[in-house]
């Protein structure tokens, strides 16, 4: 799916933005488009989410502008906030009758004016912005078939004008994903004759067209970070890209979004990720991002999945109480998932009276098409409670970590003894409990619970990475202390290269090791 079609679609949406004016190369030789300022300003508004300034913004820029070009500017606009609630279908009859006037009128163009470069440029668009609605809809077929007349449109723009650098960015596009497409799609390339690609030279050939464009960055830096995630196995520089959107259009919720799914999914960073959602809801809570109500139930549920992976159920919970008493109109589902999710964080303490409740809601909300399966798997947890001795386990681990946290360390140890009398293996009450030994200034008591939770990590239940490096990184510091300098470096190269250790975590490590090396 995220082949030849989305990205041959995407090429030409790129071309979309701007307007069009007659072929003026500049002194560089690029193509300058008719109206171009006007629609920067109505493209600029689309990248920050300014949906209700849309109207006014093309009504403004065409004027100067082919109303073609709005014409696909506005079904751009609709397509973007599809992106924000992907799987929500109540906008798709909008877009539908939108994209099909945009290639309506953009045909109609070609056909008077068949020498015209922009007509064809603003045609390809036009099929563009719809191809990407059918990659997500899953229509392969009818992606393909406007696929073929994307790329035939930008031919041709290319060959009655040669510096248009935006339909050169949309060739290396095709070029790149006709070359990497999954084999279904380049059955489909086969059977609608189109030819095949280049990996690299499409990679080069787009990055040379976007670092010469003017009016394509915005939307070439975000489709490029798909490139670099999905089939360069480059997340750095997709989060780089990422970045750059987030500080150039603050207002779109969609990047800060895109940001935390990248370090939880590709990076398995939680502690990033949570902070990631965390700027997310504050911007949200504080009106510095649009679409404010997307924004703060997705950033919600993401802190509460973090928080949940660090074992802090008890903080998760919070957020999801938070969300369920605002019962989120969007994005899809998010009500019924915030009940699904609330009712198994109170399962996980051993609070199954306050678990059914949630439940049974979660069910009763769920959407008619139900696409993540809410209503059977809030019935499948009604049916079966977790083991009693696990989730009482939990809860005093959780208990004696809040405990060790405000300094009360009776407390704490009493929880904490209890828990692990329960759970002996469980990695992160060993931790828990090292720290309070480390506290209480038993260095032998607290390195040997260190160990047992670094040994128990690799078993069945597993321990979240940071805990693990923060495990390391404890124990390294201890050994320091007690002269054990060979341990202690171990531990600390450890805490260092962890996959999904704290930043804060591997910073402290490295600089341990650069002061053990001198």
């Amino acid at each position: 799916m995220r082949g030849m079609c989305a990205a041959a679609a995407v090429a030409l949406l790129f071309t979309a933005q701007p307007g069009a004016r007659a072929a003026q190369p500049s002194p560089t030789g690029s193509y300058s488009l008719q109206g171009e300022q006007a629609l920067i300003h109505a493209y600029d508004a689309i990248l920050q989410a300014r949906f209700d300034q849309i109207g006014s913004e093309l009504r403004s820029a065409c004027g100067p502008a082919p109303s073609e070009a709005c014409d696909v500017l506005a079904a751009t606009a609709v397509w973007w906030q599809i992106q924000l609630n992907p799987d929500s279908r109540l906008l798709d009859d909008e877009f539908s009758a939108a994209v099909e006037r945009a290639i309506r009128t953009t045909v109609a163009w070609t056909e008077r004016a068949p020498e015209d470069p922009e007509a064809w440029f603003y045609m390809g668009a036009a099929h563009a912005v719809r191809v990407q609605w059918q990659v997500l809809r899953d229509a392969k077929l009818a992606a393909a078939r406007d696929g073929k007349r994307i790329k035939q449109a930008l031919e041709r723009a290319l060959e009655l004008e040669p510096g248009l650098d935006d339909a050169h960015f949309g060739i290396g596009l095709y070029r790149y994903y006709a070359d990497v497409a999954p084999a279904v799609l380049r059955l489909l390339r086969f059977l609608l004759l189109l030819p095949g690609g280049d990996r690299e030279e499409g990679l080069a050939q787009m990055l040379r067209a976007r670092n010469r464009g003017r009016l394509l960055q915005g939307e070439a830096d975000y489709q490029l970070h798909l490139i670099y995630l999905w089939y360069e196995e480059d997340t750095g520089r997709a989060l780089k890209l990422l970045r750059g959107l987030q500080q150039e259009y603050p207002a779109n919720p969609l990047f800060l979004i895109s940001i935390a799914e990248v370090q939880d999914r590709y990076q398995h960073d939680i502690t990033g990720t949570l902070e990631t959602w965390r700027k997310l809801l504050a911007r949200a809570r504080e009106g510095r991002v649009n679409a404010a109500a997307i924004a703060e139930a997705r950033a919600r549920l993401g802190m509460s999945k973090q928080l949940e992976a660090l074992h802090e159920t008890d903080r998760s919970i919070e957020q999801l109480e938070t969300l369920v008493a605002s019962r989120p109109a969007v994005p899809y589902s998010a009500y019924a998932l915030a009940l699904l999710r609330l009712g198994e964080a109170h399962d996980r303490l051993g609070a199954r009276a306050e678990a059914l409740p949630a439940y049974r809601r979660a069910a009763a909300e769920a959407p008619s098409d139900d696409l993540y399966d809410i209503a059977e798997r809030a019935n499948s947890r009604i049916r079966r409670a977790p083991p009693r001795n696990e989730t009482e386990a939990y809860r005093l681990s959780l208990q004696g970590w809040r405990h060790l946290e405000a300094n009360n360390l009776d407390d704490a140890s009493a929880s904490l003894e209890l828990s692990l009398t329960l759970q002996p293996d469980d990695p992160v009450s060993r931790y828990r409990y090292g720290r309070l030994l480390q506290l209480q200034g038993d260095t032998a008591g607290a390195v040997a619970q260190f160990e047992l939770a670094i040994s128990h990590a690799r078993g069945e239940t597993g321990c979240p990475a940071p805990i693990l490096a923060s495990t390391y990184l404890e124990g390294a510091r201890l050994h320091e202390r007690t002269g054990h300098r060979e341990q202690a470096l171990a531990w600390y190269r450890m805490a260092a290269t962890l996959f999904g250790a704290a930043e804060d975590t591997r910073t402290a490590a490295t600089r341990a090791i650069a002061r053990l090396e001198r």
